[in-house]
């Protein structure tokens, strides 16, 4: 390959293809006019003004289409970050605040070095599809606020961006149908002098780029020990959503991301954030959603234009910006929450087929979401009810059969199965100890010891049969097996 050729290979796909140079830009646009009243929206959660959230999005998006590990997503000022915060700018003020997001990107940093992203192999399909649809459950419900008390001309005119987000694109796909539908939207309110709530309503954009600076904090121990709790906690729900996020998004786009990168990333994104007097944040789903999945973008230049728009649009055309109705914002996230939901997870025909765990295991995702308004938390009980059904399931799988030998003075024990904790402590039980000959063999051979719990079942197996004067032999143990009875075995008996 030619040097030029080698130099062609290495340019972004948005470089040599106006095409996607279109869809990028494009994507990164839409997905900019949604982040502002979602940024601001977080801002009041937090505590903070509207332009410390507008910030935070600025920065968390230019920063991670660098150095983050999956193109196309988009990080911003989210809700459970401002929720983690809230208190700590309620109870110690807007520089504890800073110091916070800073020290959580540290954290991230760090966990994401320690590789935490790897954690992710243990999250089960059946969480992934709760995930998802609590999500968009989450996305729909924070619509309604936007949808009561408000004047009559709102619903028609949600339904009109809905209508043309649902047949535009049989017309073209050249631009997205969420640009049209909130310039269409925005032309008719304006020449009409419609009177509905705007995106100015929300509040006062900025009118000039954040600027570096230290959080004003004394640098002190006890300031340390007051921020580190909130810091890990957004650190821990942060890497959660972002990684959860991503997982999704490969799924979308059938290609993979790096996840270490992502966490290192993250972090990288907070720091960067908190330094900028922005309130910190992570992968916006919401906004990936309409990026990756309704805009089509791939790259990382409409997750670095996503943020570079929003500056933009706020400080250049603020005033325009500011007479987009709100209920054209609205549909669109109402529209990403019915395109994110996993309808066929739902449908009769897929929940007669499955299995009632995983049906239980997905329920009670979406329970928890939905009750705490924190993905990460669901996320958590969900993986941990998987495991328990899991566990509940396997434990049923370990078999024992008795075959006494010709002459009736042995027997032999032939187990089969997995050996751990759940399924070791039925074991005991499994066997005849007073009538059973002198000697007992108990064959391994199709088993696997996992854990210190079965290989005291086994030594206390023996121990009964040794009062009543009779042998065991353990026979068949593959290699890893071998090796723990062998290191444990005799050590774990009361007392020791």
């Amino acid at each position: 390959m030619s040097p030029a050729a080698r130099l062609r290979g290495l340019k972004p796909d948005w470089i040599s293809d106006p095409k996607v140079w279109r869809t990028e830009v494009l994507g990164g646009l839409v997905v900019a006019l949604a982040l502002i009243p979602e940024a601001i929206s977080f801002s009041i959660i937090a505590g903070v003004d509207p332009a410390i959230g507008l910030f935070a999005s600025f920065t968390m998006a230019v920063t991670i289409a660098i150095v983050g590990g999956r193109r196309a997503m988009i990080s911003a000022a989210t809700g459970a970050v401002a929720l983690v915060i809230a208190p700590l700018n309620r109870e110690h003020g807007f520089g504890y605040l800073v110091a916070a997001v800073i020290l959580a990107g540290v954290f991230q940093i760090a966990l994401g070095a320690l590789g935490v992203a790897k954690l992710m192999r243990f999250v089960p399909r059946s969480v992934m599809v709760g995930f998802v649809n609590s999500l968009a459950i989450l996305i729909f419900m924070a619509q309604i606020p936007e949808m009561r008390g408000v004047p009559w001309p709102v619903y028609p005119l949600m339904a009109g961006g809905l209508a043309l987000m649902v047949f535009f694109p049989k017309l073209t796909t050249v631009i997205p149908a969420p640009l049209v539908s909130i310039v269409i939207l925005t032309v008719i309110t304006v020449a009409a002098g419609i009177a509905v709530p705007t995106v100015g309503g929300k509040g006062e954009l900025p009118s000039s780029l954040p600027v570096p600076g230290l959080p004003d904090v004394p640098f002190t121990l006890d300031t340390l020990t007051t921020i580190a709790p909130y810091a890990f906690a957004m650190a821990l729900v942060g890497l959660m959503e972002s990684l959860m996020t991503a997982k999704l998004v490969d799924e979308i786009t059938d290609t993979h991301s790096d996840k270490t990168r992502e966490s290192i990333g993250q972090g990288i994104a907070n720091v960067v954030t908190g330094f900028f007097g922005g309130m910190g944040g992570c992968a916006m789903i919401g906004q990936t959603m309409i990026n990756v999945k309704v805009s089509g973008a791939r790259t990382r230049l409409s997750t670095f234009l996503a943020g570079a728009f929003l500056m933009v649009l706020c400080i250049v055309f603020g005033p325009v910006v500011s007479d987009i109705p709100m209920a054209a914002l609205v549909a669109v996230m109402v529209m990403v929450s019915f395109a994110t939901f996993d309808w066929h997870s739902i449908a009769p025909k897929t929940l007669k087929r499955m299995p009632a765990g995983e049906i239980t295991v997905m329920v009670i995702t979406v329970v928890c979401v939905i009750a705490t308004h924190n993905l990460a938390i669901g996320v958590v009980v969900g993986s941990i009810t998987a495991m328990v059904v899991f566990a509940k399931r396997v434990a049923h799988l370990a078999e024992v059969t008795a075959t006494t030998g010709p002459d009736g003075s042995s027997v032999v024990y032939r187990v089969t199965g997995e050996l751990f904790f759940a399924s070791s402590n039925d074991l005991v039980g499994r066997f005849d100890y007073a009538t059973d000959p002198k000697e007992v063999v108990i064959d391994l051979s199709a088993a696997h010891i996992w854990d210190a719990s079965s290989v005291a079942a086994l030594d206390g197996i023996a121990a009964k049969y040794a009062q009543r004067g009779k042998t065991v032999e353990i026979t068949g143990l593959n290699d890893p097996s071998a090796d723990l009875h062998g290191k444990l075995t005799g050590e774990l008996a009361a007392g020791h």
